[in-house]
């Protein structure tokens, strides 16, 4: 009994017995065996164990009678050599069998080999001599290398091989900055020549056919920033894609936005099973511990809605975040412990044994195809210079570099092992060497006239899609009544013997009576038809979030209960005959913003013809995710020239819920438009250059028909552009927000419909009848969202028949013409803009200079002119007092409405 707990105990914790550290700086543990009450003279004492207790331990001996000391040779072989395994915490029993077999039978028979040896050899002495050469041709620059950590390299090309042997066809890649210059040189195919001219002379302009100089390096970032794309022949004789997603320099938030990618990729290559594309990340150690987003991502691997069948984790560990040593980074022994809680398997592994790390990642891949689960490698290795190559780590950590400035590289321990079996001879190795150097030297030759070219940017599923400089027409979004009310009876209609709650009953049957008599469709019911028509119309749509299916406002109820037996139904599964699975997709998502909404950036960027839509439970709880707002929703096309159609659903308004549950901060999102407010762009009706110069649309939206446009509008376009809408919350049933059939309709000549047909209405125009008295209208207010419907009120109790009343309903890019033609029919209007929003909150502070640009350009007025009707300026933004709210919305209605002139502030 002892024995086996011996045994389980190496199995459990051997990893904090083996010889990780590359600098020996880490002295490991020792097993003491009078724990298990064994003494030196038993090692010679002989145990039966049986084959079927321990097989994989006894797998080289032909008896199940051994030794106590060949058993712990074996055990140290196994466990404490230069990987270590945790796995021990895995719940299944099965998989921990299936990893203790191929762990404890040693190294797979296919690891041995000369030319394997040399294929590794080969690949490290790239990955070595590529850094050794920028180092010296470009010495002034910050290339984040990685020396130290080289073996890398050899890693993830056994990763792919492996891989790709077991029928993975697409790999998509996360990393940082450590590093990311050698997988593209070395792995993923991006030309030497490249890499070289942006270190020297950076991102160079490109000529397009029209002569004119166009820029399609994004914002000039940095070269290790950008993303690549190639096709690698494996090992074996079979290619695999390898796509590496571009990143910021926020660490990790690349993680989830691979994982979208990765789903996306399987969803449209019919990948049911998740055997063909696979995801890869390769982290930092102090990242990987100290960025909430890593635990947020790895919670997604399991759920059914965003799993993509296991992602490879690589930890890049070199124990150092910039200057900080683990011990200010980490409370855990391992910088991979925040795994441990997924169920996933870690291999730790000594970086300088090169044939470790190859044989772990391999590992990694069998797993990942075989569990379809997450499985980390952490590579402990050492960063040889600073943070970047221009800093001196003495100052913060001296003891360390001391031992590192004497230590030898990877390569050379390697070389000199494989010279000492007499595997490989000097000659051998200098050809390897010779042969990479005079390749970079060519390399560098080119560099001095490299030009980049248009097409490495574009990808095959986005062919046809239109740049800004190529102007799109504008489309019509209505759809005949005929197809409106086939999909509307489609999605209001319940299987045989389906027993949904009683108030969703309730609510279907007002959807059927919606549709068949074209009248009071309301949002949630506008919402279902512009998802039911694109879904018709063979387009994939996938709206995720917290309590997305219900809505969190107890209006979608996209998925139906049994309520007697539990059994959940999709309507807009069945919105035609023989409908592909999975083209409509709702999910409630895991209790995170961040990473959501990263994983559906990554999701929206595969294909352009999917509407995908994130909603955020409130608006308020967008701030969670500003990283992915800010680095790569609202500047995807200008920074990484990626154009992306994604819909962010915030919940906004105000009703006295206090500062967490009112807005979602609209002024942010408008003050991250790009649209000069000094300057009247060309307002051509027929065609989309305003929005497609602009990096994305914010919307207001307050009829339910708008919504239903302004959601088809992002497929029936010929580009893609980020639409941003502050979706409603009491006007969800609100008694005036809601439409009639014809305002969905194609055809013209109705009510709302301009003479191309109906559209989304950038700006709804007041809708009292003020034709043969707009001289007389004392008084034009200009707002936004839901305020409308409380200024209407106030105007019909107050009687003023001389105010009109206008919504923006598109504030970014903003309607210039529009509003000129409403100042134009009022030329004796007071200009109001009114706001329930605090002064530095809200719509405010984007609309007044555009407003005032458009009173310049008709000579009227200035922005003295443009009078502010809103709460005051406030660091909170709003009351959680009921009566206090009731006050301050009562007050600002009245001061809107007054007979008297507006006075400012």
């Amino acid at each position: 009994m002892q024995l086996l707990h011996l045994v389980a105990d190496f199995q459990t914790h051997g990893h904090t017995m083996a010889r990780l550290d590359p600098l020996g700086l880490d002295v490991p543990d020792d097993i003491d065996l009078s724990l298990y009450h064994f003494t030196e003279a038993d090692l010679d004492r002989k145990f039966f164990l049986g084959f079927s207790t321990t097989p994989g331990l006894l797998s080289d001996y032909y008896s199940p009678v051994v030794t106590l000391r060949e058993i712990l040779r074996k055990l140290r072989q196994c466990y404490c050599g230069g990987a270590g395994y945790e796995y021990m915490h895995i719940p299944d029993r099965d998989k921990r069998q299936w990893l203790r077999d191929r762990i404890e039978i040693g190294k797979p028979r296919d690891d041995d080999g000369k030319n394997r040896r040399l294929i590794v050899l080969e690949s490290l002495i790239r990955a070595t001599l590529f850094e050794n050469f920028l180092a010296a041709r470009c010495p002034s620059s910050k290339r984040y290398g990685i020396d130290g950590g080289e073996a890398l390299i050899p890693g993830v090309e056994a990763l792919f091989d492996r891989a790709a042997e077991l029928g993975v066809e697409n790999v998509v890649i996360g990393t940082s900055h450590r590093g990311r210059l050698n997988l593209m040189a070395n792995v993923l195919g991006r030309p030497v020549s490249q890499i070289i001219s942006e270190l020297t002379v950076g991102p160079r302009p490109v000529q397009v056919a029209d002569g004119e100089g166009r820029i399609f390096t994004g914002s000039g970032e940095l070269y290790l920033q950008q993303g690549v794309s190639c096709d690698r022949p494996a090992q074996g004789g079979k290619n695999v894609h390898l796509s590496l997603v571009a990143h910021p320099c926020h660490l990790e938030a690349v993680d989830p936005v691979v994982m979208g990618k990765t789903r996306a990729k399987q969803f449209f290559s019919g990948d049911a099973g998740r055997t063909r594309t696979m995801g890869v990340l390769v982290h930092g150690d102090g990242a990987f511990t100290g960025q909430g987003v890593v635990y947020e991502t790895l919670n997604l691997s399991a759920l059914k809605n965003y799993t993509t069948g296991g992602t490879v984790h690589i930890v890049l560990n070199n124990r150092v975040a910039a200057t900080a040593g683990r011990s200010a980074g980490r409370s855990s022994r391992h910088c991979t412990d925040v795994a441990r809680a997924l169920g996933a398997p870690v291999f730790h592994v000594n970086g300088d044994d090169v044939e470790a790390v190859v044989r772990v990642c391999r590992l990694a891949a069998e797993w990942r195809q075989t569990f379809h689960s997450d499985v980390v490698v952490d590579l402990v290795c050492y960063r040889r210079f600073g943070h970047n190559e221009l800093d001196d780590p003495t100052l913060t950590l001296p003891e360390m570099y001391q031992v590192i400035k004497n230590h030898p590289s990877s390569l050379n321990l390697y070389e000199q092992k494989l010279l000492g079996t007499g595997e490989v001879s000097n000659e051998d190795v200098q050809k390897i060497h010779d042969k990479v150097n005079i390749f970079l030297d060519e390399e560098f030759e080119k560099s001095k006239d490299f030009v980049l070219s248009k097409r490495d940017w574009l990808s095959a599923s986005w062919t046809g899609f239109k740049p800004p400089e190529q102007i799109s027409r504008v489309f019509d979004t209505g759809v005949k009544q005929d197809r409106l009310k086939l999909v509307g009876r489609a999605i209001t209609r319940l299987p045989v013997n389906f027993k949904p709650h009683r108030a969703v009953e309730k609510l279907l049957k007002q959807r059927v009576a919606m549709i068949e008599t074209g009248e009071k469709i309301d949002w949630a019911f506008a919402e279902a038809l512009a998802f039911a028509t694109l879904v018709e119309e063979g387009n994939h749509v996938r709206l995720s979030g917290q309590d997305v299916e219900r809505g969190n406002f107890n209006q979608r109820h996209a998925i139906l209960h049994d309520q007697e037996t539990g059994a959940r139904y999709c309507p807009f599964d069945h919105v035609v005959m023989n409908q592909n699975e999975g083209l409509f997709k709702v999910s409630n998502s895991l209790l995170s913003e961040y990473a959501v909404l990263g994983f559906e950036m990554g999701y929206c960027m595969e294909n352009p013809n999917s509407l995908v839509l994130w909603e955020a439970q409130f608006g308020d709880f967008a701030n969670c995710a500003q990283v992915i707002f800010d680095q790569f929703l609202s500047c995807a096309e200008a920074r990484w020239l990626r154009q992306t159609g994604l819909v962010v659903l915030l919940p906004h308004g105000y009703d006295g819920q206090g500062p967490d549950h009112s807005g979602a901060h609209l002024e942010r999102f408008l003050q991250m438009c790009d649209d000069n407010p000094f300057v009247i762009p060309e307002m051509e009706p027929t065609l989309n250059r305003q929005i497609q110069e602009c990096n994305w649309q914010v919307v207001n939206v307050t009829t339910p028909a708008n919504y239903f446009h302004v959601l088809r509008r992002q497929i029936h376009r010929e580009f893609r552009k980020p639409l941003i809408v502050m979706a409603p919350k009491n006007l969800l049933w609100h008694k005036d927000c809601k439409s009639n059939i014809a305002e969905f309709d194609e055809v013209e000549g109705h009510t709302g419909s301009d003479s191309q047909g109906t559209r989304f209405k950038r700006l709804i125009e007041d809708c009292n009848n003020h034709n043969s008295t707009e001289e007389s209208v004392h008084r034009l207010i200009l707002c936004s969202g839901k305020v409308y419907c409380e200024l209407d009120d106030e105007r019909k109790n107050s009687g003023r028949t001389d105010v009109a009343i206008c919504r923006v309903e598109q504030l970014c890019p903003f309607p210039y013409d529009l509003v000129q033609r409403e100042l134009k029919r009022y030329p004796n209007a007071e200009i109001v803009w009114c706001q329930e929003e605090p002064m530095n909150m809200g719509a405010f502070s984007y609309v007044s200079p555009r407003l005032r640009t458009t009173m310049r350009a008709l000579g009227r007025g200035s922005f003295e002119d443009i009078k502010y009707v809103g709460r005051a300026p406030s660091a909170s933004a709003a009351t959680g007092f009921p009566s206090v709210h009731a006050q301050e919305q009562s007050e600002l209605l009245k001061k809107a409405l007054e007979p008297e002139p507006i006075k400012n502030w």
